[in-house]
């Protein structure tokens, strides 16, 4: 009997705010089926709405049993690819998401912590991936959206899993929406793809994160 081989999930997410794509799954998905440090890759397009983005996540944890989960998400106007740091049990939307919802101070989940921490090794990555040149940071809110709500959930669904790491990363426009964004930065999704690529691989093999200041001071 041939031995299963392990799965890292990446997850991106459908388009949303008027816009009409998602770099977040234009990266994520190029990686589909690709096989890094000895794990298959598998991409899976999360809705940008609430509860629904949750189900989705875990039918594809429990379908695929991974040993890595890394979500991905936009976030138009910040310049560089964020690995979050902390997910909060709020859902705050300035805006509706794709089914019209629009929670307002409501949790995540009622019987959950205030915040979970990323247990991916982040500092590992912020370093490999800027000695290979990418524009990264360590970002200490992933806001209160449908990203924040995915990542929440994330870290709830694997509190009991110590073996699987979970966490999320925020990335820029792509440079075709920065274009109906005037001044707003972009980073083409090829980049984004093999920043991941590297950002997995730093997963997959640092056991014990470094120390190193990453943090801010507002």
């Amino acid at each position: 009997m041939s031995k299963r081989i392990p799965t890292v999930l990446l997850t991106g997410f459908a388009p949303f705010g008027g816009e009409d794509e998602n770099p977040s799954w234009d990266a994520v998905r190029a990686l589909d089926g690709d096989t890094i440090e000895g794990h298959r890759v598998v991409a899976r397009r999360l809705p940008v709405e609430f509860g629904a983005s949750l189900s989705a996540l875990r039918q594809a944890l429990d379908e695929l049993e991974p040993a890595l989960v890394i979500c991905v998400g936009q976030a138009g106007g910040r310049a560089q690819i964020s690995l979050e740091r902390v997910a909060i049990n709020v859902d705050d939307a300035r805006i509706a998401d794709n089914a019209g919802a629009q929670p307002i101070d409501e949790p995540v989940c009622g019987d959950g912590p205030a915040a979970y921490f990323s247990d991916l090794p982040i500092k590992a990555m912020l370093a490999a991936l800027r000695e290979a040149g990418f524009p990264v940071e360590i970002s200490q809110t992933a806001g209160t959206f449908v990203c924040n709500h995915v990542f929440y959930g994330l870290m709830h669904a694997l509190r009991n899993v110590p073996q699987v790491r979970g966490g999320f990363v925020h990335i820029p426009y792509a440079p075709a929406q920065a274009a109906r964004h005037p001044g707003a930065p972009s980073l083409p999704p090829t980049v984004v793809t093999q920043a991941l690529r590297l950002a997995v691989a730093v997963a997959l093999t640092v056991d014990h994160d470094v120390r190193l200041a990453a943090g801010t001071t507002h």
